[in-house]
């Protein structure tokens, strides 16, 4: 187990957050401090957590020490732009295009 201060520590991340960081080695509140928004969601991402941008900016408000829903306007929109940059560097390419392909000839099932 690991000295520091449990993620669920801070405001709006909760178990399910936590597991997910963890399972890319940020286990507590300091670290993920220290690692930051970006850094850590991409981490994410690149694990092949599936990226959403609800997720990209509580985290992000969550490490500011603000309420999830007050992220709005232009500064939503500015983080939107990161968002989608930071998931286009991050994704694995060869794994979106392999699913492409089984979404075509019928393995994935239409959502």
């Amino acid at each position: 187990m690991s000295n520091g201060t449990s993620i669920t520590s801070i405001r709006n991340l909760g178990p399910a957050m936590e597991k997910e960081l963890e399972r890319v080695g940020i286990m507590t509140a300091e670290e993920l401090y220290e690692i930051g928004t970006d850094d850590a969601y991409g981490r994410m991402i690149g694990a092949g957590i599936k990226p959403h941008f609800i997720g990209y900016y509580v985290l992000h408000m969550a490490l500011q020490g603000r309420p999830w829903n007050d992220c709005k306007g232009a500064e939503k929109a500015a983080l939107r732009e990161k968002f989608d940059a930071l998931k286009a560097n991050r994704q694995d390419k060869g794994r979106l295009e392999l699913e492409a392909a089984l979404n075509i000839i019928g393995v994935i099932p239409k959502r």
